[in-house]
């Protein structure tokens, strides 16, 4: 199972809460986050594209570095890991995500990534006059395909003149082509359009995992995924988010979440609830549904693993037996000392990652 991490773009993590750790999202901070998961291991890390945060208490996200320029200099300081950017397919033109990707691979060949942002928070949008309207939330996976289209062209031809609904290309060209002649394609959809779009066009989706220490609760997401993928006569593997709430003992650990989700920063999530009104056809596995569900709202309702190392470790080990399961994402409170200590504590523990183990307890 490869292992990922996704990357401290915006200030403090993915913990919307006034008693998590607060941070800011510096350039040392990541490459210091990626070095370490490079020399633990791991496979690859995702960099995420806000472009307005949710506000609050907190300001969460309201500070973020850009996905592409942090994927080019951290792809610098790294020799084997495999690292995404993201492309907002509002904001950023095919073409131009085309150059920006094949520039990294230049960097670091066949090391360079990019996932498909399709954007559900208006307001990041809007504040640029780049918001297309609410018929966005019906036809944003028909625009990413013709998006993704145009980056396959020019990264394999060097030329494109696709035309469709949302993007006309005029004898558009793109040299030099990634020098590697693969650039990896992530998308993220969960809603069933979403991962209909992901098994036709990309190379893995990541699912969001859900509810707390219930590792198999994706296996919905991932058999509907692999059904998708069979359609499509391709191989799209699930990569699954999930955070990370690591101690010596369950009991620690525990306390440590209660006590995240007892101080989340209700002003901002009450934000990301207003921005996900808008979506009216979006059904129940949707982002838009499933991001402000109350019961674990403080970190988006990801699917959080939360006990000792030894726990995290057994529980990651059935995530990795889900049939469609090719790896998860994690992410983690405090990510410097998350990163450290999955590597240290719980990867050699874990029977998935089998060349990583040791003799080390948890």
């Amino acid at each position: 199972m490869e292992i990922g991490v996704f990357l401290p773009v915006g200030n403090n993590g993915w913990l919307i809460s006034k008693s998590s750790p607060q941070y800011m999202p510096t350039y040392d901070l990541n490459k210091t986050v990626v070095q370490r998961a490079e020399a633990h291991g791991l496979d690859f890390a995702l960099s995420m594209i806000k472009l307005r945060g949710f506000g609050g208490e907190t300001g969460f996200w309201d500070h973020a570095l850009d996905s592409f320029t942090l994927t080019a200099a951290l792809a610098a300081v790294t020799e084997r890991i495999r690292l995404y950017a993201s492309a907002p397919v509002l904001a950023l033109p095919p073409a131009i995500a085309a150059r920006m990707a094949a520039t990294v691979d230049a960097i670091a060949p066949g090391r360079a990534g990019v996932n498909i942002v399709t954007g559900w928070a208006p307001a990041e949008y809007a504040q640029m006059g780049l918001w297309p309207g609410d018929a966005h939330f019906v036809d944003r996976y028909a625009r990413a395909a013709e998006y993704v289209t145009v980056l396959k062209q020019l990264w394999s031809e060097g030329r494109s003149n696709f035309r469709g609904a949302f993007y006309a290309m005029d004898d558009c060209v793109l040299s030099p082509r990634p020098a590697s002649g693969r650039i990896h394609v992530l998308a993220a959809g969960q809603s069933g359009a979403g991962t209909r779009f992901a098994a036709e066009h990309a190379d893995g989706n990541f699912i969001l995992g859900s509810g707390v220490n219930t590792p198999l609760a994706l296996s919905a997401a991932t058999a509907a995924l692999a059904g998708h993928s069979r359609e499509s006569g391709r191989d799209v593997g699930a990569f699954a988010l999930f955070m990370i709430i690591a101690d010596e003992t369950d009991q620690a650990a525990q306390a440590k979440w209660r006590d995240y989700h007892d101080h989340a920063d209700h002003a901002a999530l009450r934000y990301v609830a207003a921005q996900t009104a808008g979506d009216e056809h979006a059904d129940a596995s949707s982002t838009a549904k499933t991001v402000v569900l109350p019961e674990g709202a403080v970190n988006l309702n990801m699917g959080t693993l939360v006990g000792s190392y030894r726990t995290v470790a057994r529980m990651l080990d059935r995530i990795g037996g889900v049939p469609g399961v090719r790896g998860v994402i994690l992410v983690f409170d405090d990510f410097l000392e998350g990163v450290e200590r999955f590597g240290t504590r719980i990867q050699p523990l874990m029977e998935s990652r089998a060349p990583f183990r040791g003799d080390r307890d948890g």
